[in-house]
């Protein structure tokens, strides 16, 4: 049993009825009532808890938690909290009810629109390579111990991160680098505890829409939260509106990039072309002052770095431990090279819409590939704008496009395929049509020539491809195993 009053502490509550002193659990999901739980009535994008209070009181809720009023039986014997918003109330009583778990940890937030994965990964390689215990909370995983769960949000809701701090504090972890989406900073998933460290990596327009942000300017907003629920901040001052971001901030901070007015810099940077690999090298100064190389190209591989460089010499952690673990730290499906030969180079990337795949193809033309060839498809059911889009950039810097399927959901893979064929006539691009993606790809490896750099976009971390409702196991590089075991 859970006594009423400790889970609601440090909020601004009403009793509005009853008197309940205990709860046995607390439950958001109507799904899932237990007898004698606490009911929290989240107003979700499709369901309004709120709705479901007589339904849950008949099911055995003896508390309701709510911000609007609700309809009930005059005889229902339940107790009713009223809060101003149930969501920011949910993660001040989630965080009660585990124990308050992150004050036993030491949690790092990152957000920004580009690189918080790839970040993130850098930072847990960082830190273990010291000696540290840390947990992972992402887009692709949750990582506690050698448990590795997908993840179904970027930052899942209050009452599972709560939990899953409990875990990883259970597990002995010390150090959380997490995720922090816009979304989660606007609907108050991480509210109900202070952030060791908050992290901007850089913003520009994105999630823009019906179910997600208004404006960019209320995206910047959403952003900006994060530094007024952190100990320190830690900027990228490269970028335009970083100023915008934190206005308004209440944590101290410092600043990264490659302007002279960072506390930390990369200067001095070097392309770094290895047989089937590609990366690059800089020199690290201010703050710290070392020459690092990562196995990742262009110049927002050298941001990712930095970033994780700038948070973990808040650890104390070895220049020599920084230096090694950036050597091999990988992101899943964050330009991920896969070895197929000494010949070429292979990488499986996330872009999956024309701004990322600009961004990845124009830094590979850096490297003055023999070939830069492009494999993507995009997927059903989303905009026909992003097919024309995506064709149209692979047109312009591929010099080969191979177009095929991605997750076709509810569309016939060739509709789409013919989608992005429009953009790509735009241009003077050569490409071939491929639907079948596993036949895709062996065709890229089969015609992959000496100097080339072959990307598969689009798929990133996602080990399957859904297609009419159903989800089918797809790993890229299952794939490329698969091909190399047949050409041996």
């Amino acid at each position: 049993m859970y006594a009423l009053k400790d889970l609601l502490e440090g909020l601004d509550y009403t009793v509005e009825k009853g008197h309940a002193d205990e709860v046995t659990d607390v439950i958001y999901d109507s799904r899932k009532i237990v007898e004698g739980c606490m009911f929290v009535c989240v107003v979700g994008a499709n369901f309004d808890g709120h709705d479901a209070a007589q339904e849950v009181v008949n099911k055995g809720a003896k508390v309701l938690v709510i911000e609007h009023d609700i309809e009930l039986d005059e005889s229902a014997d339940v107790t009713i909290i009223r809060v101003e918003n149930t969501r920011y109330a949910m993660a001040f009583i989630a965080a009660s009810y585990y124990g308050h778990p992150a004050d036993s940890l030491k949690v790092i937030g990152i957000t920004g629109t580009k690189g918080k994965t790839t970040t993130s990964y850098m930072v847990k390689s960082i830190l273990e390579h010291a000696g540290y215990k840390v947990g992972l909370i992402g887009t692709v995983e949750m990582i506690i111990g050698d448990r590795h769960i997908p993840s179904v949000n970027t930052t899942p809701e209050s009452y599972i991160l709560q939990k899953r701090f409990k875990e990883m504090v259970d597990a002995g972890i010390e150090v959380v680098v997490m995720e922090v989406s816009s979304q989660a900073l606007k609907l108050h998933r991480t509210q109900g505890f202070t952030f060791e460290l908050g992290i901007l990596t850089n913003i520009s327009p994105d999630h823009i829409g019906p179910h997600e942000h208004a404006s960019f300017e209320e995206y910047m907003y959403c952003k900006g939260l994060l530094f007024k629920q952190c100990k320190k901040g830690i900027v990228n001052c490269d970028d335009e509106h970083y100023k915008t971001v934190l206005e308004g901030h209440t944590c101290e901070l410092e600043t990264y990039g490659m302007s002279e007015a960072a506390d930390l810099r990369a200067e001095h940077l070097e392309l770094v072309t290895k047989p089937g690999e590609l990366g690059i090298a800089f020199d690290v100064t201010g703050k710290l002052s070392m020459h690092i190389e990562v196995p990742t190209p262009g110049r927002f591989s050298v941001y990712n770095a930095l970033t994780a460089i700038a948070i973990c010499r808040h650890f104390h952690v070895h220049e020599n431990d920084m230096q090694e673990a950036l050597l091999h730290a990988k992101a899943k499906g964050r330009i991920e090279m896969v070895k197929v030969s000494d010949d070429f180079t292979v990488m499986i990337d996330y872009a999956h819409n024309a701004m990322a795949l600009e961004s990845l193809l124009s830094t590979l033309k850096e490297y003055h590939p023999h070939r830069l060839i492009a494999l993507f498809g995009c997927g059903g059911n989303r905009s026909k704008l992003r097919r024309y889009d995506m064709g149209e950039v692979s047109g312009k810097l591929a010099d080969f496009t191979i177009i095929t399927s991605d997750n076709p959901r509810f569309e016939e893979p060739m509709d789409i395929i013919h989608d992005i064929e429009t953009g790509m006539k735009k241009t003077d691009g050569k490409y071939i049509e491929i639907p079948d993606r596993r036949e895709a790809i062996y065709y890229a490896l089969d015609h992959g020539e000496k100097g080339d750099i072959i990307v598969l976009a689009g798929k990133g971390h996602e080990t399957y491809q859904e297609i009419k409702g159903k989800k089918y196991p797809m790993d890229e590089r299952e794939i490329i195993k698969d091909y190399l075991k047949e050409h041996a």
